[in-house]
């Protein structure tokens, strides 16, 4: 049974990659060079599919300094075309909607399989940021364009924890054509059981189904990647953060403690009857950060 099947009929134990393609600087060689170093590593991995992440901007949203600088990076799409043909499983695409009008995105979505591409749209980092399209506008076009095309979308414990309404979001994108949700990486175990919490009985009382809710893991090797972390909204517990700091191998800990969340997440989710899913991602390019990503992966498929 393949990634959009599985989704489409609400199945458990999804497993993702995701990669963030190359800066858009990057010669054709070098990209290629980059995404065959890449699928070597994954090739060893019995992964459902593979993510590529959409980059943009948000120094609108944080402004704080970036621990890394931005860097802009190859459409996904253009990536995921020219690049990764030796890729022969299901890719989920992410879309800034608002990075294209509405012309190349309906351009886009007809020319998906509906088999083998999945997407995850959105929306912009702050409501004052100029987009071309939004969100639901572009909800709308697939629904229009390319309907059997699985469409996902982000859930954020952290703005849970401060809205207390995120299961609110998540069931009107689901209401919008959502059929799973891919989460900001998590640290705050507790934030992600509240979300996972409030949508369950969320869809109870609308009688709808929950839909598949993948958790992000990442490893942090360095405490200028869990700074950066940070920055993007990700919420790392005090307790946690003094761990890694002291740590002699950081990276050690926290690769640890991604297994720790998952059997937590997982027996939860379980206990609730939500389906749910992993996606493993490394924030980081440096190598060892990255060997520990896959390390994760292969944990998590045992």
């Amino acid at each position: 049974m393949g990634l959009a099947e599985r989704i489409a009929q609400r199945g458990d134990g999804v497993l993702l990659f995701s990669l963030t393609p190359p800066r858009s600087s990057t010669t054709p060689d070098d990209a290629q060079r980059i995404a065959d170093v890449t699928l070597e590593r994954l090739q060893s991995l019995d992964l459902d599919g593979l993510v590529l992440y959409d980059i943009d901007d948000e120094s609108d949203r944080n402004p704080k300094e970036r621990p890394f600088p931005y860097l802009p990076t190859m459409d996904p799409a253009r990536f995921l075309a020219d690049h990764l043909g030796g890729w022969e499983r299901p890719v989920v695409v992410y879309r800034c909607v608002g990075k294209y009008d509405e012309e190349s995105m309906e351009r886009w979505l007809a020319e998906q399989d509906p088999g083998n591409v999945l997407s995850v749209f959105v929306g912009a980092s702050t409501s004052g940021k100029q987009r071309a399209l939004e969100l639901p506008a572009a909800q709308k076009l697939r629904a229009e364009v390319n309907p059997k095309l699985q469409l996902g979308g982000v859930a954020i414990p952290e703005r849970h924890s401060r809205s207390g309404s995120e299961h609110l979001r998540m069931v009107a994108k689901q209401e919008a054509g959502v059929s799973f949700f891919v989460t900001q990486v998590v640290y705050d175990v507790s934030a992600a059981k509240s979300m996972l919490s409030d949508y369950f009985y969320a869809c109870v009382d609308a009688g709808i189904e929950p839909v598949p809710v993948i958790f992000t893991l990442s490893v942090c090797g360095s405490m200028k990647t869990v700074e950066f972390l940070e920055w993007l909204g990700v919420d790392v517990p005090r307790w946690l953060r003094n761990d890694l700091s002291h740590a002699d191998d950081p990276l050690a800990v926290s690769l640890n403690q991604c297994q720790v969340t998952a059997a937590e997440l997982g027996a939860f989710a379980r206990r609730l009857g939500t389906p749910h899913g992993f996606n493993v991602e490394s924030v980081s390019n440096r190598r060892r950060e990255i060997e520990a990503s896959v390390e994760l992966a292969s944990v998590l498929r045992g």
